[in-house]
């Protein structure tokens, strides 16, 4: 069986994104390898599952990414069992929310963007 093991996200500087990652956003640093010029950078939620490979971007096509990988849609999506709580603690570190809270039929949800203009979901799942 296969699952999906991590996610590339494309960041300016490997130092900035892991301080973003494991402030406001709770995730957890579970690899920072030295490669010559290059880091094996790799964040986790808190509560486990698909990690973020952090690779900082190198090329002047890699730079014109940052923030744009998800051609401006919402693509990355954080599930959490304490919207409320993760909420308050994410927007008093400084995370920026395009939205209020809302109530949709898949859970309760609000867009926020990270530094480099990524769309996220906070979300907690309703019944299924």
């Amino acid at each position: 069986m296969s699952r999906l093991g991590n996610v590339s996200l494309v960041v300016p500087d490997y130092d900035e994104a892991i301080a973003f990652f494991t402030g406001p956003m709770g995730f957890e640093l579970a690899e920072d390898v030295a490669m010559g010029d290059k880091r094996w950078v790799r964040v986790v939620p808190s509560s486990g599952g698909t990690g973020l490979i952090l690779a900082r971007a190198d090329t002047a096509e890699q730079r014109a990414a940052i923030g744009a990988q998800g051609g401006g849609r919402v693509w990355l999506f954080l599930e959490t069992a304490d919207f409320a709580g993760d909420h308050a603690r994410m927007r008093d570190a400084g995370v920026v929310f395009e939205e209020a809270p809302r109530h949709e039929p898949y859970g309760t949800v609000a867009v926020f963007r990270d530094p480099w203009g990524n769309r996220w979901d906070l979300i907690e799942p309703g019944e299924r």
